[in-house]
């Protein structure tokens, strides 16, 4: 039977989502907390991967298991796992659901605060210029015209193509902290983190529209900044068609 677990987390700590060897991932922290409890861990195959350091409110594996899935062990799983590791829900799907290649889209969120918040260090970006809301929504806008996000992909990337489907792209501005939310099909390596980078210029007045239109014509992986840090995303919803 196959199953979907559903998983939220802090990234602060991890070296990604999926399985590496680079150091602990939330994987490894769920694969570690069936063998305490079940004495053994199925394979687990992850719908998005996330760079180390970011976050998500929601992320999915799929296992198959051959039992019946008892609701009542999420609670010991997640007396097991770490404190910034929550296993949501576990919920048996069709013999052929693949949580990754059936996703309809993905939806992240980053945050930028330009005022000191011990509370947001964590999951936020600390940007201390003064912004231009407009002109960043006028860049979020224009990229929605785009489907070739090239120059968003970080280089040395194995895809056979680098066009996405954006269906929502906007900044939001709410108590003093901005926040992108972008939703789409698809995304590349370290693309939203670059889209955020190459606006926040836009927004600071040190790039303007003909320069960032260009960039995004450029389609050449790597055109794009990428300096914005992975603390400040979050991996928000993965949506799947209803079955």
């Amino acid at each position: 039977m196959r199953y979907f677990l559903e998983v939220s987390y802090k990234g602060t700590r991890y070296s990604g989502f999926q399985i590496q060897h680079t150091g602990a991932t939330i994987q490894g922290e769920i694969e570690k907390a069936f063998m305490v409890f079940f004495k053994e861990a199925p394979l687990f195959t992850g719908s998005s991967r996330t760079d180390s350091g970011v976050h998500a409110f929601q992320n999915f594996f799929h296992f198959d298991w051959d039992r019946d899935f008892n609701a009542k062990w999420i609670y010991n799983l997640n007396a097991i796992l770490p404190g910034d590791i929550v296993i949501k829900e576990v919920r048996l799907v069709a013999d052929d659901a693949h949580c990754r290649f059936d996703a309809l889209s993905r939806s992240y969120r980053y945050t930028v605060y330009q005022f000191k918040n011990a509370f947001l260090a964590d999951t936020a970006y600390f940007y201390p210029y003064p912004l231009n809301l407009g002109l960043m929504n006028e860049a979020a806008v224009l990229l929605k015209s785009f489907k070739d996000f090239g120059s968003f992909s970080k280089t040395n990337t194995q895809v056979k193509t680098f066009n996405c489907n954006l269906m929502e792209s906007r900044w939001v501005l709410e108590a003093g902290v901005y926040q992108y939310q972008v939703t789409a099909n698809r995304f590349l390596r370290g693309m939203v983190r670059a889209l955020v980078a190459t606006m926040l210029r836009v927004g600071r007045g040190t790039l303007d529209m003909e320069a960032f239109e260009a960039i995004i014509k450029k389609a050449v992986c790597g055109s794009a900044y990428f300096d914005a840090p992975a603390h400040g995303l979050t991996l928000t919803q993965v949506a799947y068609p209803v079955r």
